[in-house]
């Protein structure tokens, strides 16, 4: 039988008949309800949610935005910041397809290049291996295995990530949990640790960043999306279980 792929990018007319990839089983919950919501906003920003279909089955996605509204820590001019990269369907080459897409539309729109954040040690981020395959470059890292890479249309500066990582944990003593709604899975996150915290009596503040200038500034890590600090250390920066967060935060109080 003849497999049919096709791409289909998201629009604020065809969000709710589409849908996002994130969370699609559970189409009630916060975070996809929420998700839905932030991409509405978004898309008038420029940013672009691609899908992409092996027979009207959704088998991946991938998300990208101007730096400028990106929810990455990275610094640089003109470039597209890809924030997700997700296949399901995985040794058909529909990864490199939807990067490709990318790129091609960063040099349809004279961008300087295409830009994504990794981390070998999550599956909040893209894997680096497909990127590289890809023509993308690393060009800096940050602590806790966060990888800068680039694919360069132009002889533009190298983006980069800032250098005061352990200056801003220090900000914070209290357990303080940063986060913006780019991700379906922030809220469950969240209630993880809030659920720790609780039983170790450990008063939680929740910082929502606002816009991409307090997330410059304030976020603990290049991930940006969400990020969770106790006692100036880092505690997480991906989703953790109760039992993690909590036997965590223990070790800590």
């Amino acid at each position: 039988m003849e497999q049919t792929v096709e791409l289909i990018e998201l629009t604020e007319g065809n969000l709710e008949e589409k849908g996002c990839y994130c969370l699609r089983s559970k189409p009630n919950s916060v975070g996809y309800k929420g998700k839905n919501e932030w991409l509405k906003g978004k898309f008038h920003d420029g940013l672009k949610y691609i899908k992409i279909n092996e027979n009207n089955k959704q088998a991946g996605f991938i998300e990208y935005v101007p730096i400028e509204r990106s929810s990455r820590v990275v610094y640089g001019e003109n470039y597209l910041v890809i924030h997700c990269l997700w296949v399901g369907i995985t040794g058909k080459g529909y990864a490199s397809q939807l990067i490709e897409s990318c790129i091609q539309d960063a040099k349809k729109q004279q961008k300087a290049g295409v830009i994504v954040v990794t981390n070998p040690d999550t599956s909040w981020t893209p894997s680096k291996e497909v990127f590289i395959k890809n023509g993308f470059e690393e060009v800096d890292h940050a602590p806790y295995g966060f990888e800068l890479l680039v694919y360069k249309n132009s002889n533009s500066a190298n983006p980069h990530f800032p250098t005061d990582w352990e200056e801003r944990l220090q900000r914070f003593e209290k357990l303080t949990i940063l986060r913006t709604p780019q991700c379906p899975f922030i809220d469950v996150a969240t209630d993880n640790v809030l659920i720790g915290a609780n039983k170790l009596e450990i008063e939680t503040t929740t910082i929502d960043l606002k816009d991409r200038r307090e997330l410059l500034e304030l976020s603990p890590t290049p991930y940006g999306v969400y990020g969770v600090v106790y006692k100036k250390q880092l505690i997480a920066y991906h989703r953790l279980t109760t039992h993690s967060a909590y036997k965590r935060l223990k070790e800590l109080s």
